[in-house]
């Protein structure tokens, strides 16, 4: 072989995911992705199946080393680690607003309707209007999503339309949009901590709240609460993301494996996250809770126009933009 030809094939070989050889194999790549899900949530687990194609993928060159619970800090501490380089990976969502104004469209009460349109948004130019705002302003890359559960009104009494609040004392979580929101359909909104709902509702401090299927159960709130009022009133996603910083020190063909198995990853999500949702309403189900179909089209009506005035000005287009999709 002459040394013309020994460059091309040397050069063949590395570019080639797999299938370097072990003379000319790229150096191991590890990466530490820590998030706030618990190790039975569909997020982890899905992290795990990223890790497991990233393997795969490179023929174990590429770790991808999970920690859930928190155990490389909060949400905010992971993200500001991923800036300065000494964090690579997490999943995060409208928390990147501190950076990317846009990020606050992620959870925005009736901006989205509906899973189908969700993917629209977050697939699509919306999305990559909301992902490029984060890379350029957060130094964070979103690689891929993973769903959420829709948001639902839990209470002691079915309500299916706005009227119906009459002034229902709710916990909300301390963002002014939820407050907003839900002081236009008529409920009495109480910015609380998660932590303290549970006793809030127990001693009758509040009547309600709203949270996804998988905080109810895991909360217990079935113990206070007899109806899940099916609002949907917040349908969302949370990015898969990797430092900026990180992602740019690696090589092109590391990229393409990362990025392929968070694909995979994403796609394994959506699986889990069907089958979730179906579970985790069977069991509250038998656990004594009823299900009450809310009229979601007469809350978003009512819900909107404080939505809009709520998120600030310069996301206010976009935000138009993701009402008028129907998918």
């Amino acid at each position: 072989m002459n040394r013309r030809t020994l460059i091309a094939a040397t050069a063949a070989a590395l570019a080639a995911p797999g299938l370097a050889s072990p003379g000319f194999a790229q150096g191991r790549v590890t990466l530490r992705l820590g998030h706030l899900a618990n190790d039975q949530n569909v997020w982890h687990r899905a992290c795990l199946h990223l890790a497991e194609q990233a393997r795969a993928l490179s023929n174990g060159r590429i770790d991808v080393q999970v920690f859930p619970n928190e155990t490389l800090g909060r949400e905010m501490d992971v993200i500001n680690g991923m800036q300065l380089g000494t964090a690579d990976m997490t999943i995060t969502g409208e928390s990147l607003q501190n950076w990317a104004p846009l990020a606050s469209l992620l959870a925005v009460p009736y901006a989205v309707t509906s899973i189908q349109q969700m993917d629209v948004v977050a697939a699509g130019p919306i999305g990559q209007q909301i992902n490029a705002e984060i890379v350029s302003r957060a130094r964070v890359r979103p690689l891929g999503y993973f769903a959420r559960g829709p948001r639902n009104l839990t209470a002691n009494r079915a309500i299916r339309t706005p009227e119906e609040l009459n002034g229902l004392r709710l916990r909300v979580p301390n963002v002014p949009v939820f407050v907003a929101v839900w002081q236009a359909l008529g409920a009495r909104p109480t910015p609380m901590a998660f932590g303290e709902v549970f006793t809030s509702l127990q001693n009758g401090t509040i009547d309600g709240q709203e949270n996804p299927l998988a905080l109810i159960r895991g909360a217990n709130f079935n113990e206070v609460q007899r109806f899940v009022n099916r609002t949907e009133h917040v349908w969302s996603w949370i990015y898969v993301a990797i430092s900026e910083r990180r992602w740019q020190g690696l090589s092109a063909a590391d990229r393409d494996i990362v990025a392929e198995a968070v694909r995979r990853a994403q796609a394994f999500e959506r699986t889990l996250f069907v089958e979730d949702e179906r579970s985790l309403e069977a069991d509250l189900k038998a656990k004594g809770m009823t299900f009450v179909d809310s009229d979601q089209a007469a809350f978003a009506a009512r819900a909107r126009p404080a939505a809009i005035g709520s998120v600030r000005a310069e996301a206010r287009p976009l935000l138009e933009q993701i009402m008028a999709i129907r998918a």
